[in-house]
């Protein structure tokens, strides 16, 4: 057959004989001994190493306004690296907040506020609403969709354009329906699709009318700064679109410095209007004395200015970026023209996101865990694990070293293929 063929045009005969090249390939790739790891977007210890100079830091425990970080108190984190992210950022100083080293927790603690006092803008705690629903566009981060379902929130999927969600389908929903209280938005290289949300479909999400008159938009900017060329997008205003539009108390904004320095020991972020920042820093209080401030100085010493965040991204850019590469070339090269198989090719983020022949997703990664490749599972990039298609696989060739990352997917490649063999003969 010609490598360009759809596998789909071939004859049963043809699909038998394709199938046992393919099983003898898959079991040539069990017996070599593999150990290779593509599930989470982590970075790996040469993009950790570009921050080793945080360890000699900070050279002095007094910040730039005087305050010695080493004491209690400074809830809303140090002036010096807000001003530095705000900027980053697009919002002022006072909209934003400096916390502990993971953004994931603040996301958690909005919701939990939001679920147990309501918001700036509710009529009462989310709690004691007879239903309380959000939008989770697909496929998304599965981790966001944990936090919901911790709280019996119930998850209405949209689909994740390369323009962001569905801004149609999300004016439709939220419009005659008060239950449903707001929509997550990863809005730069999402994830995993690595998509990013255009200024259009921000500002329609902004504006749009809602039924809830206390809706959010969880804008989780994990991967704002994380480019993988020089074509660098940039992330909608969402805070001044929602301003503009008369809803300032609907976004609120997550970033950290998680894959930017060091992952365990970064800092989180959290922008809103200023309503809502003291909304927040008001249930905070309540069970924090400030955060790890001397973490926050020595990171406001190793930036020193916005600008020295963008010079890190460049070098974080040239480790990861050939590694994506390497994903693109074998994805291309061994199932490309085949028809059993569709990803994106992003322009930053952590991910490369994989729809393999329906029903087969599930397959392919326990073909790969049995020939010693893990995946993330089939379905983690959808609400409750379920992916209805059975088709995507999220990608993460960030941790491993270019070697591994060109092993590993060319025994994807070779699971994907197998997988449609068997599901094609059958």
């Amino acid at each position: 057959m010609s490598n360009a063929q759809p596998l789909t045009e071939l004859s049963a005969d043809e699909i038998a004989a394709f199938r046992q090249e393919q099983q003898a390939a898959y079991d040539t790739l069990k017996s070599s001994g593999l150990g290779l790891n593509l599930t989470r977007g982590k970075p790996s210890a040469q993009q950790l190493d570009l921050s080793n100079d945080l360890l000699h830091l900070p050279t002095s425990y007094v910040d730039a306004s005087g305050t010695d970080t080493r004491n209690y108190g400074g809830l809303q984190g140090i002036s010096q690296l807000r001003e530095i992210f705000a900027e980053l950022l697009w919002v002022e100083p006072e909209q934003l907040v400096a916390g502990g080293n993971a953004s994931l927790t603040m996301m958690r603690d909005v919701l939990y506020y939001l679920t147990l006092f309501g918001g700036v803008d509710s009529p009462r705690p989310w709690a004691q609403e007879e239903k309380v629903r959000f939008i989770c566009p697909v496929p998304g981060y599965d981790r966001h969709h944990t936090l919901l379902e911790s709280l019996g929130i119930e998850m209405v999927t949209v689909p994740m354009t390369p323009d962001g969600p569905d801004a149609d389908a999300v004016a439709k929903l939220v419009a005659d329906d008060p239950t449903i209280k707001g929509i997550w938005v990863v809005p730069t290289y999402s994830n995993p699709a690595g998509a990013v949300c255009t200024q259009e479909v921000a500002a329609t999400l902004a504006s749009m009318p809602t039924a809830a008159p206390d809706f959010k938009i969880l804008w989780d900017n994990a991967y704002a700064f994380h480019h993988l060329t020089k074509d660098e997008a940039k992330s909608a205003d969402i805070l001044s679109l929602a301003s503009a539009a008369g809803n300032p108390d609907r976004p609120i904004v997550f970033a950290s410095t998680s894959k930017i320095t060091f992952a365990g020991a970064g800092v989180g972020f959290l922008a809103a209007s200023v309503a809502q920042v003291k909304w927040y820093l008001g249930h905070l209080g309540n069970g924090s004395i400030g955060p790890d401030k001397v973490n926050q100085q020595r990171h406001a010493e190793f930036f020193g200015d916005a600008e020295g965040v963008r010079a890190h991204m460049r070098k974080h850019r040239d480790i990861i970026a050939p590694k994506f590469a390497e994903v693109q070339r074998i994805l291309r090269e061994r199932l490309g023209g085949k028809g059993i198989a569709t990803w994106t090719d992003p322009i930053g983020g952590y991910f490369v996101s994989l729809d393999v022949l329906p029903g087969t997703a599930s397959r392919v990664v326990q073909l790969a865990k049995e020939a010693g490749v893990a995946l993330t599972p089939a379905g983690a990039s959808y609400p409750y694990g379920n992916d209805p298609e059975d088709t995507n696989i999220r990608l993460a060739p960030t941790f491993p070293v270019l070697e591994e990352v060109t092993t590993a997917m060319d025994a994807v490649a070779t699971c994907v293929l197998l997988a449609a063999a068997e599901k094609l003969s059958a």
